[in-house]
């Protein structure tokens, strides 16, 4: 099972960079290009997290993981215009963080 999970962690994480990619390079419509880099990439980036959670070998961190992809998942919902649109980059920042302390060294 870890193996498949490490698989699917790996194509969700792939696939939310291109959708960044598709962002920064514009290669649709407006609407679209939004929609994925500034949604859809925290969603996909959240679902990563919190699949690698549970292969997390510092045990600590795995309650903070899933924390930092609730995070990323609950501030792509919220409108651009919110006060609190800035959450879904905490939870990106967290998440990364997290996940390169727990790298061997």
């Amino acid at each position: 099972m870890n193996n498949q999970q490490q698989s699917l962690q790996g194509i969700l994480s792939i696939a939310a960079l291109i959708c960044l990619a598709v962002g920064w390079f514009n290669l649709f419509t407006p609407e679209i290009n939004h929609l994925l880099s500034r949604k859809v990439f925290y969603i996909l980036i959240g679902a990563s997290f919190f699949i690698q959670a549970p292969m997390l070998t510092n045990k600590n961190f795995v309650y903070g993981m899933y924390a930092a992809a609730g995070i990323c998942v609950i501030g792509a919902f919220l409108p651009e215009s919110s006060n609190l649109a800035w959450v879904k980059t905490l939870g990106l920042l967290a998440g990364i963080i997290l996940s390169l302390s727990n790298r061997n060294r």
